[in-house]
């Protein structure tokens, strides 16, 4: 790699983690490099800073542009394409998410239906049909929360995420609070 010795560490780290995600070491390099560059890059400059091939440069960058995770730019008088991530870190990871969803999740949402439509032939598909039940509305719910959390702005989603285990003591206290409510209201009946 012809990298800074910082920047090598962040792309070689990334290629290790995306193959712990799914995605080719390769893909995961390309990225990082790209999300860290100043400057949009062309596949040359990428071959060049990785020290991999024209043909697995080329791979990856429309892996990544499948992913909706890179952006194709032009620069004037010049036909190469170049590419970059969008600057903002949040629409990065909406829509890591989104796709991921649309990827993994929606299919399995999408089987589990089907086979909960199915008549069970015997107690054990039923008993396999009640657990992928569970599962069904452990997802779909889920998927619903999700659909409200990405339409968020991210100034509110950074307050979201920052309350952390101070929404449990706010929930823990609508709780008692409800808890009194309806104690006044069954000792007023008597």
């Amino acid at each position: 790699m012809n990298l800074p010795p910082l920047i090598q560490a962040f792309v070689l780290h990334f290629g290790e983690m995306g193959s712990r995600w799914g995605i080719n070491r390769t893909v995961g390099q390309v990225y990082a490099l790209l999300y860290v560059s100043p400057q949009p890059l062309c596949a040359d400059d990428i071959v060049a800073a990785l020290g991999i091939s024209r043909s697995n440069v080329s791979m990856s960058l429309k892996e990544l542009q499948a992913w909706n995770l890179v952006l194709l730019k032009h620069l004037p008088g010049d036909r190469r394409d170049y590419f970059t991530t969008p600057d903002d870190i949040w629409q990065i990871l909406r829509t890591l998410a989104e796709e991921r969803k649309k990827r993994e999740v929606d299919p399995t949402l999408s089987v589990l239906r089907e086979i909960l439509m199915q008549q069970p032939a015997s107690e054990t598909e039923r008993h396999a049909q009640a657990r992928m039940a569970e599962m069904h509305g452990l997802i779909e719910r889920l998927t619903n929360w999700y659909d409200e959390i990405k339409q968020l702005e991210t100034a509110r989603l950074t307050t979201l995420l920052t309350l952390g285990a101070k929404v449990t003591r706010l929930l823990e206290t609508k709780d008692k609070i409800v808890s009194l409510g309806r104690g006044k209201r069954s000792g007023d009946k008597g």
